[in-house]
């Protein structure tokens, strides 16, 4: 694997925040998905952007494959690793370039920004847009983690990774998991908003 798709490692305390974050909003993703709120073209764009931002190797395969199913063209799909936007229809370019802003900040983006997608798309489909962005950028920090053990095991370790980072990444998911889902549930049912500065 080459070094340079490697362009971000986040902390394992990092990792639990997005966790938490992201059980909060992938159910407004899976809304907004069946009813068609959002295409899953859209939705595979946003993530295709978000995993070019942070270089997650594992994600980067998943998802190519899931956009060539959904009749995507490779060339398209490409453009998208690379950071070129020039395939995306205008009407989702402002989503996709705040899903690359967001994982550029490594899920910190302004308030004016996010205010402006509010805006550009209405609450409901804002909201169905970042739990897409949400939901990838769980996968591709885990990922990451996950990637460079494999290819440590594959005896090309990765430089920006080192192997008590990897296995604390990798572990850190049995403690995380439920006690972030139990986080999400009482920060749910309290009506917590979904993002703040």
């Amino acid at each position: 694997m080459s070094q340079e798709l490697y362009k971000k490692i986040y902390s394992v305390r990092e990792f639990y925040r997005i966790l938490y974050q992201g059980l909060r909003t992938t159910k407004y993703m899976s809304k907004a998905k069946r009813n068609m709120d959002l295409s899953p073209e859209f939705i595979e764009r946003i993530m295709l952007g978000v995993t070019e931002v942070n270089g997650c190797e594992v994600c980067s395969y998943a998802h190519t494959k899931i956009a060539l199913e959904q009749g995507m063209s490779n060339d398209e799909i490409q453009n998208f690793l690379t950071g070129t936007a020039d395939s995306i229809p205008s009407e989702e370019l402002s989503a996709f370039l705040f899903a690359q802003y967001y994982a550029d900040t490594r899920g910190n983006p302004t308030e004016e920004s996010w205010d402006r997608i509010v805006s550009l798309y209405g609450e409901k489909k804002a909201n169905g847009i970042l739990g897409s962005i949400r939901t990838i950028m769980i996968g591709n920090v885990y990922g990451i983690a996950l990637s460079a053990f494999l290819s440590r095991l594959k005896g090309k370790p990765i430089k920006k990774s080192g192997l008590f980072y990897e296995l604390s990444m990798i572990l850190s998911i049995i403690i995380y998991l439920p006690v972030s889902i139990i986080q999400a549930s009482i920060a749910n049912l309290s009506k917590k908003p979904i993002i703040s500065f």
